[in-house]
């Protein structure tokens, strides 16, 4: 009996994230794929080597998980350092400046995936010219909507710099409080913008609703599959982003579990390890790792939630759940029409905070019992992010576990994957450029960050072979390098 040969492809790396992964797919002897995965390359080890710091230092040394989102995993680490120290409740001044500094973030980060990374595969088509399918060619073709989607970013990172102290990897939240409050200068120039802010994410959530409903019947069936949602909401149900409950739905809208505390989320989340990722699988576990992956992010944070708490995002929420007849939307390109939603929600909460006077108060900080164990989890821009610390009596960190936005995605960003790749190249005899942009489009849907880690555009070659069922080379292409 003669062994069935196996080909492989390769996509290394999957562009247009931030961090480094790589793809790889395997197709029998009739080209039809067996298997597809997507690999994260990197390890970072943070869990680890924050061991032994003492816990002030901890919001400062996480964020260098990410040039990209530093103030979700500052903002975290802080939380978690105000239950070490006994701050049961912040001071107004103290949570309403965190709160501005989160929306901030959630506002450049959301600016930036959409208009530099995801707007060159959704204005010029997944199969268009590789050179004008990029955040150049948008600027070139579309100069208005590159520049709102730039100054949209510079805006969110002026939050951040007014509120953390730096826009990248700030200082500004530490354990008990924040080591500043909001000058009137920065309040006064930041109001100056809002009306111009507010109609550009206006605009954004139109542009994306707009660009889902045409591409409807297509973008059904392109890397979508019914799945689990998990996300914070208040207690009333509404969308939390920066402190709340957790709650999960199934495909179908019904509850898993719903209004669970950060400090009992180990009895309701485990996490699976698999030999090909150094990314970990978490799952519900009432359900099981096959049954019980979930999602995260914009998509699921729309789907679980009851409302939002902004007039213009909660409009445009009632908008997007009637394509779905108010059941969960489980259509992975959606998630760009969440994300605007998200950011003019993000938008009209940093105008309401920039006309509260507590933002200019004095009263910053609070301490109270010291605590050894502590749980803090907040909704970053890509989806839920837990912290969990213990802290010993020398004030040293013993253990540290950290379950990102993306590791919660990792299920189904490879399950994107395995159905993309095999509706689009199985049974192809040739690879090309735009087959493979396909499997990257149904990724980057998800704005991952693949290791929480930065990478400088246009310095990684991306390297495709194809082999035949003897082993020999019959097609390669490269880009860059």
């Amino acid at each position: 009996m003669v062994a069935k040969q196996t080909k492989r492809i390769v996509i290394e790396p999957v562009t247009r994230v931030e961090g480094h992964g790589k793809v790889s797919i395997l197709l029998d002897e009739e080209n039809r794929v067996t298997q597809a995965r997507l690999h994260i390359v990197e390890f970072r080890g943070f869990e680890r080597f924050i061991q032994g710091r003492p816990y002030w230092e901890v919001p400062v040394l996480v964020q260098r998980l990410c040039g990209i989102c530093p103030v979700s995993h500052h903002l975290c680490a802080a939380k978690a350092m105000d239950q070490i120290v006994g701050a049961e409740r912040l001071t107004p001044t103290a949570e309403k400046v965190r709160r501005l500094m989160h929306y901030g973030q959630i506002l450049q980060s959301h600016a930036l995936h959409f208009f530099h990374l995801a707007a060159p595969d959704l204005l010029f088509g997944f199969d268009s010219d590789v050179s004008t399918r990029n955040v150049f060619g948008v600027a070139a073709r579309y100069p208005d909507l590159a520049r709102q989607g730039i100054l949209l970013r510079r805006f969110g990172q002026e939050v951040i710099r007014a509120t953390a102290g730096k826009r990248i990897h700030g200082i500004g939240a530490v354990p008990g409080g924040v080591n500043q409050n909001l000058s009137p200068a920065h309040r006064d120039a930041l109001r100056g913008e809002m009306d111009r802010i507010l109609e550009w994410a206006r605009a954004a959530v139109r542009l994306a609703a707009e660009y889902t409903t045409t591409h409807l019947d297509s973008l059904a069936s392109f890397g979508s599959f019914e799945s689990n949602h998990l996300s914070l909401v208040q207690a009333s149900g509404a969308m939390e982003l920066y402190d709340g409950l957790l709650r999960a739905v199934n495909a179908r809208g019904e509850v898993i579990f719903d209004q669970v505390p950060a400090r009992s989320y180990t009895d309701h989340i485990a996490e699976e390890v698999r030999p090909w990722s150094y990314m970990k699988f978490p799952f519900i576990k009432p359900l099981g790792p096959e049954e019980g992956w979930y999602r995260v992010g914009p998509l699921a944070r729309i789907n679980t939630c009851d409302s939002i708490d902004t007039p213009e995002a909660e409009a445009a929420r009632q908008q997007f759940m009637k394509l779905t007849d108010g059941k969960p939307n489980n259509n992975t390109m959606a998630y760009h029409w969440a994300r605007m939603i998200e950011l003019l929600h993000a938008a009209e909460k940093i105008n309401q905070l920039l006309h509260d006077p507590d933002l200019q108060g004095t009263e910053l900080m609070v301490r109270g019992a010291r605590r050894e164990e502590a749980v803090a989890i907040l909704e970053a821009p890509r989806g839920t992010l837990f912290h969990h610390y213990r802290v010993d009596q020398y004030d040293q960190v013993t253990m540290a576990n950290l379950i990102v936005s993306t590791t919660s995605n990792n299920e189904p960003m490879n399950r994107a994957v395995q159905q993309v790749a095999a509706t689009y190249l199985s049974g192809r005899p040739e690879i090309t450029e735009g087959l493979l942009n396909h499997v990257e489009v149904a990724i980057r849907a998800y704005d991952p960050c693949l290791s929480c880690a930065t990478h400088a555009l246009g310095q990684m070659p991306l390297v495709v072979e194809l082999f035949d069922c003897q082993g020999q080379l019959v097609d390669r292409k490269q880009r860059g390098g």
